[in-house]
């Protein structure tokens, strides 16, 4: 019972923000919502006046950025959740700025000491202050101990924002389980199942051996990468709740006239920054999704650094080859091609035409041929496309769509760097040499050869498949098959609590229904 009230008082805290800046049931949608959701908007604080002049969705990021760290993450995972929110809010969202104040530096060492076991003197000669601060930790510039010394960052976790996020979670669950026992949509949406996505992402996010495991992943894929580093991992200092690795010394990534007063070619490094991405999601399936300038930097010898490896992205060879033929077919404006991709992949239903939905695509692709480089974005042309899927009834696939967001960031970087910036002529190459590479002849040869070695193997079973095959027959003929007891009361027991489980579903229903037919009386 205390635990509900808590979790009353935690949404009720947060309707009320949300009431604040109209993002509780915005002024847009309050014609078409029912009269009890009015009446729960009314109760919570009614309209804000904040930020009227705002879409929806910059309004909504607003008010996640004052909820706190829980929020802000469920924002930045609902920017790329357009199939739940739409596109309009999904776009809003993406200004969502995940920064607050830091905490005393205090904490931060104590923090440090607890999680590597050690005195602070023992792993550092110096521990500054913080230099950014973000929801879920903050960064510190610090020198080691060791001889020679070295500069490091060292990223230390929020002091109890495991609890914090724990008991969010806790009531974000809450709600979304009442909304699916009072609406179809929710269920249909499946609120638990995307809150218990999140919870499990960040969960993860906030075990930092984690992220320096990815960065490591990262940097062993990128070891060869002419252009493109990532910092070096000092696995002696870092643990669950601390990451340390090389302070890297260069320019940001934002503007050209520091590049340019650094000796970099601003150009250059907009096609690195581009190139480097296509290159992770395609080549390795393993991307950095979170490029956004502030976690990139030039250093001395032209090379690009990414730091900052919260939040990635994967896809596996399945996804990265409907990604290279869908974006080939696009620049060699093939769209029956397309399409085809899409109904092969099992992503558009059968009942729907392959040639309509080249129309569609059309409808698409068409209006940016013609069209200058600095008008065009591979970026938001995915989003149109996951718009079009949408209507003939593809369910977005979540990596995608974080592929989609990152695109969008890249570029932006590019852009300014260079404002004629092709992203098409830049993304040619590295789409034609995996074409190449994964659906040639040499990789078709390769695929059959890997499919006669599976049939070698299913031939070296087959005396023992015929055999257990025979025995089982010779069961049935004795009169069935025979059961070890501890196997049936196993069966039984499943049975049973199957059973339960399907009782008390018919049951929440039913109350949810009678629910209902109250309420509209």
């Amino acid at each position: 019972m205390i635990r509900t009230a808590r979790k009353l008082g935690r949404l009720f805290r947060m309707a009320r923000i949300l009431a604040r800046h109209d993002a509780l049931l915005p002024r847009e949608y309050a014609s078409r919502a029912p009269a009890s959701l009015r009446i729960l908007a009314r109760f919570a604080g009614g309209r804000g006046r904040s930020n009227k002049e705002r879409p929806v969705g910059e309004r909504l990021a607003l008010a996640f950025e004052q909820m706190g760290p829980s929020a802000i993450k469920l924002g930045q995972f609902l920017a790329t959740r357009p199939d739940l929110m739409g596109g309009e809010i999904a776009r809003g969202l993406e200004t969502l700025q995940d920064r607050l104040p830091p905490f005393p530096d205090a904490a931060a060492k104590k923090i440090v000491e607890n999680s590597l076991g050690r005195p602070l003197e023992t792993l550092f000669g110096e521990f500054g202050g913080p230099v950014a601060a973000a929801s879920i930790a903050q960064v510190h510039k610090a020198v080691t101990g060791d001889d020679p010394p070295r500069r490091v960052a060292v990223k230390v976790l929020r002091p109890g924002i495991e609890a914090e996020f724990q008991r969010d979670f806790a009531a974000f669950r809450f709600a979304a389980e009442w909304a699916e026992r009072l609406s179809a949509e929710a269920r249909r949406l499946r609120l638990v199942a995307v809150v218990d996505t999140l919870a499990a992402s960040v969960a993860l996010e906030l075990d930092l051996r984690m992220e320096a495991a990815a960065a490591s992943e990262l940097a062993h894929n990128t070891r060869d990468d002419e252009d493109f580093r990532i910092p070096v991992l000092d696995w002696a200092r870092t643990g669950a709740r601390v990451f340390t690795s090389e302070w890297i010394d260069g320019v940001v990534v934002r503007d050209a006239e520091p590049l340019l007063a650094a000796g970099h070619d601003p150009r250059r490094i907009a096609m690195v920054v581009v190139r480097s991405f296509l290159t992770q999601a395609l080549r390795d399936g393993f991307f950095h999704a979170d490029m956004h300038p502030g976690n990139l930097f030039v250093d001395p010898a032209g090379r690009v650094c990414a730091v900052d490896f919260g939040i990635m992205g994967r896809l596996d060879l399945g996804m990265r080859r409907f990604m290279a033929e869908t974006l080939a077919g696009f620049l060699a404006r093939d769209y029956l091609r397309v399409a085809q991709v899409h109904f092969d992949y099992g992503f558009v239903p059968g009942q729907h035409n392959v040639e309509t939905f080249a129309q569609g695509l059309r409808a698409v692709g068409e209006p940016i041929f013609g069209l200058t480089a600095r008008e065009v974005s591979m970026g938001r042309l995915l989003e149109q496309l996951f718009e079009t899927t949408r209507r003939f009834d593809m369910q977005l696939q979540p990596q995608l769509v974080l592929l989609q967001k990152t695109m969008v960031v890249v570029e932006g970087v590019a852009r300014q760097l260079d404002p004629e910036f092709d992203v098409w002529e830049a993304a040619r190459p590295i789409i034609e040499r995996w074409m190449l590479e994964h659906l040639g002849p040499e990789a078709r040869l390769k695929d059959a050869a890997i499919s006669l070695t599976s049939v070698g193997r299913l031939a070296q079973t087959l005396p023992q498949l015929i055999r257990e095959t025979e025995l089982i027959a010779a069961q049935f003929a004795e009169g069935g098959i025979r059961l070890h007891p501890d196997s049936v009361r196993a069966i039984a027991r499943s049975t049973s609590q199957n059973s339960r489980n399907l009782r008390l579903a018919l049951m929440i229903a039913a109350g949810a229904m009678a629910l209902l037919a109250i309420a509209t009386l």
